[in-house]
């Protein structure tokens, strides 16, 4: 037997048990690894069944509490609860949502399509160039994968079919594009992580700008290549695009320049050290209100509607959070955490092999399992492995939110790709929109790995702080 088996034999055996009560109030001991384990099949399986991430959690927490220490554990639990609800730094969530939802409803995104469209001219496969910049654009100014792919699917993937464009390409540059909303700031799954994880969410968001940028010029060249291997994935017309006047693109570039106050609030105020991350949402959002106001889109019903939608989402990821911090209570109270480093060490894994580890789990399960659900499960469980190793927060947390956000545009089960097929309607099969969305998951994975390879890409901006 290799050393690895007998090290972890031996760990298992040396791990205190986990003490708790059986009905008659007998106290048992429970192996930490029997705990851990349990505990996240319970989950998973909940999750599978179709129940609502805060239930699932609060019928594990629930549980664990009465299981542990009975009725009095509830004051431990209520204050968690309360704790966690009334942190400020979640207010950020809401008013990214609001943004967003802003965005959407008053219809200036469609300024943006059109002066988009005049920037890129005639070229051959523009459309796809197109697509990557547009989803990029869009995805950072919302913050949502679901939204921009299902737009963007019922509006540029038939104009480009329409035109004699690659069906399978099309969707292809589509959905990677949609895919970079939760990487390039704003981003609700940075400040979920930066709560949770204890870490800054100033550079967090920052952290994700330069990847997300790489990743959209990754896609844009390998379109572009495409159609250069195999002319036929374009037609010969460029799209039927006329000819762009020089003024025409001066005009189209100014017509951004609202756009680009919005994203200089956002992310500008942060870097410069003027606004925290809730602070810079809230100019974010009064930027919004005045675009749309500047674009003459701005009504008190878009508004009402726009307040009452992100009011509803962000209730529920707080709902979310509340009762995943306790989770991750429950496993520091039971001694779970500790034991789990004292096994990693145990093992003696090389910091490479380790950090594979690590990301292999998230990028499998991502297929199967909603990304925030995933994550309310890792962060407890891989903080204290990363202090173990020593691995840099920032680097990891922005290469684990990369890694789940692949898993939205992973078969079989990827969110992204229903939502876009939602929008598409019959135009395309769902196998169809599987067989588009693998190279660009391999476009994924590399980037990924030459990002772990090259820190100084995640940590450059984040270090001018």
């Amino acid at each position: 037997m290799g050393s690895p088996c007998r090290r972890f034999i031996s760990s298992v055996k040396r791990s205190p048990g986990i003490s708790t009560f059986g009905p008659s109030g007998e106290c048992c001991n429970v192996e930490w690894w029997v705990t851990l384990g349990g505990t996240l099949a319970l989950l998973l399986g909940l999750f599978l069944t179709g129940v609502p991430i805060f239930v699932a959690f609060l019928i594990v927490n629930v549980g664990g509490v009465l299981l542990l220490m009975g009725p009095s554990g509830f004051g431990m639990f209520t204050n968690s609860v309360f704790e966690t609800a009334t942190t400020s730094s979640l207010a950020t969530i809401a008013l990214f949502i609001l943004m967003g939802e802003l965005l959407f409803r008053s219809g200036t995104i469609d300024v943006v399509f059109d002066s988009v469209d005049k920037l890129v001219g005639r070229l051959k496969g523009r459309q796809y160039l197109l697509s990557v910049s547009l989803s990029t654009i869009l995805g950072a100014l919302s913050g949502s994968a679901l939204g921009v792919s299902a737009m963007m699917a019922r509006t540029l993937y038939r104009t480009m079919v329409g035109r004699g464009y690659d069906g399978r390409l099309s969707c292809g540059t589509i959905l990677a594009g949609a895919s970079l909303a939760p990487i390039i700031p704003p981003s609700l799954l940075v400040i979920i992580i930066g709560t949770l994880a204890n870490v800054s969410i100033a550079k967090l968001l920052l952290a994700g700008l330069l990847p997300g940028l790489l990743l959209a010029a990754v896609f844009a060249a390998y379109a572009l290549f495409r159609v250069h291997l195999n002319p036929d994935l374009a037609p010969p017309d460029t799209g039927g695009a006329s000819v762009v006047s020089f003024r025409e693109k001066l005009r189209a570039a100014l017509r951004l320049g609202p756009f680009s106050v919005i994203m200089f609030s956002v992310m500008g105020f942060i870097l410069l050290g003027i606004a925290t991350p809730s602070e810079a949402a809230a100019t974010g959002v009064a930027g919004t209100l005045l675009t749309a106001a500047y674009y003459r889109k701005l009504n008190w019903r878009m508004v009402w509607n726009s307040l009452v939608s992100a009011a509803g989402i962000s209730s529920m990821i707080l709902l979310i959070m509340a009762s995943s911090a306790m989770f991750s209570q429950l496993l520091a109270f039971t001694g779970t955490t500790t034991n789990l480093v004292e096994f990693v060490a145990a093992l003696d894994l090389p910091g490479p092999v380790m950090l594979f580890v690590l990301m292999l789990v998230p990028f499998l399960l991502c297929m199967f399992i909603d990304q925030i659900a995933l994550l309310l499960i890792l962060i407890p469980i891989y903080q204290p492995i990363l202090t173990s190793y020593g691995f840099d927060p920032i680097w990891f947390w922005t290469l684990m939110l990369i890694n789940v956000t692949i898993g939205g545009m992973t078969p079989p089960f990827g969110y992204t790709m229903f939502a876009f097929k939602g929008g598409a309607g019959s135009d395309i099969s769902i196998n169809a929109i599987y067989r588009a969305s693998w190279p660009f998951v391999g476009l994924f994975v590399l980037t990924l790995i030459l990002l772990a390879a090259l820190p100084g890409l995640v940590l450059f901006l984040p270090a001018m702080l």
